[in-house]
């Protein structure tokens, strides 16, 4: 059965909730998608607008026409590998539900790990009130987070793309964070105070050019290439910010940065040229080393 042909199935038929949910799993599942119970409900309880209980509750609910179309329109997407997050519009990032769209890079469990581990060495250092620099924001998930939970603290966020920046700007108010200021230009070439800054932090685009093709076709297909890759051997933008990072850093500041599977050696190695200290990497929870920190010169860090 084409796709065309499964997404017309029993367009002559009245169904009900809880059918159309198997329908739609058996679907999935035979077409090895993941999660295809959870895919099914999502795009039901979008299609319906209800909550995923909901459909539960109302198992033996019928659909009308217009909302049957609204969920085989959603379904569609979806069988073409769109990620689920592009075709709800949302997702979730430390508990924090925010805007996605093709503009910006889908967050990642990964990230959320990033951000825990700055925000322990934070207040480690006694340093709520922080001053911090996000480069390249996506969505804001890592402006929004540090924004929320350090309430005291002011996070700059830079970030090329003006479509990703205007997401960004949009779940800081989805979320009511209002220390985010968030700017467009090209961190490369744009002028940084010095030592203006407790916190530099970034997920930049790590994977290599040679990687690209080999990734899933939700992320290959669909996701921006400008947030993924640099185009060449993965480390340029780890190179960029471990560069700029010590002029500014104050004293004892730190540079988080997200990084690649086997990237380690010479992320540690670009860290330590940069002239940072106290370097290290921390690896994430499947063993991967995932969480490049190094610091400027002068007091010490927790």
């Amino acid at each position: 059965m084409t796709t065309a042909e499964a997404t017309r199935a029993g367009s002559g038929r009245t169904w009900t909730i809880l059918p159309l949910l198997e329908w739609a799993q058996q679907y999935l599942t035979g077409r090895s998608f993941d999660e295809a119970r959870l895919n099914a409900e999502l795009l039901l309880a979008r299609a319906l607008g209800l909550k995923r209980l909901d459909l539960y509750l109302q198992f033996d609910r019928p659909l009308t026409a217009g909302e049957l179309e609204t969920f085989r329109t959603l379904f569609k997407r979806r069988l073409s590998h769109e990620p689920l997050q592009y075709v709800l519009g949302e997702t979730e990032f430390m508990g924090f539900v925010l805007d996605v769209s093709p503009a910006v890079l889908i967050p990642r469990p990964e990230t959320e790990e990033l951000v825990e581990d700055a925000l322990a060495w934070l207040r480690e250092c006694g340093r709520e009130e922080a001053r911090i620099l996000e480069i390249g924001t996506g969505s804001g998930n890592i402006a929004v987070a540090l924004g929320a939970l350090l309430p005291g603290a002011h996070v700059t966020t830079v970030e090329v793309s003006a479509a990703a920046a205007e997401v960004a700007r949009r779940n800081c108010l989805r979320n009511g964070v209002r220390n985010v200021e968030c700017l467009t230009a090209d961190f490369g070439t744009m002028e940084c105070p010095p030592a203006a800054f407790d916190l530099v932090i970034a997920n930049p685009p790590y994977v290599s050019a040679a990687e690209l093709p080999g990734l899933e076709p939700e992320v290959r297909d669909f996701e921006p290439a400008e947030a993924l890759t640099d185009g060449g051997d993965g480390l340029r933008f780890i190179r960029l910010i471990a560069s700029r990072a010590g002029g500014l850093l104050v004293p004892g500041g730190g540079m988080f940065l997200e990084i690649g599977a086997g990237q380690e050696t010479d992320a540690r190695a670009i860290a330590r040229d940069a002239g940072l200290t106290g370097v290290d990497v921390k690896k994430d929870f499947a063993g991967i080393g995932r969480i490049l920190r190094a610091f400027a010169g002068g007091e010490p860090v927790a």
